[in-house]
């Protein structure tokens, strides 16, 4: 099996962030919720082309948020939705 390089790992970042060209702005309502993730840039970036009306961090969780931590999951989404009734 082949191990990817640094450099075709780089090629796949760059070729999913340019494949698509200039995204236009969305007016859908985004949530966006981080277990455990501290990336400024990904609300900067996020917020260029996505409506975010709402941007929660958590101190714990993790990549499997629905298992690691189905509590703040659940009440995120609840919070996030309820502002549409």
């Amino acid at each position: 099996m082949a191990r990817p390089t640094p450099a075709s790992a780089r090629t796949t970042y760059y070729e999913d962030g340019h494949a698509w060209g200039e995204q236009e702005p969305s007016s859908v309502p985004l949530a966006v919720a981080l277990f455990t993730v501290q990336d400024i840039a990904l609300r900067r970036d996020e917020e260029k082309v996505n409506n975010v009306v709402r941007w929660s961090d958590f101190d714990r969780g993790g990549h499997f948020a629905a298992m690691e931590a189905p509590d703040l999951l659940l009440g995120d989404i609840r919070e996030f939705f309820a502002a549409f009734r």
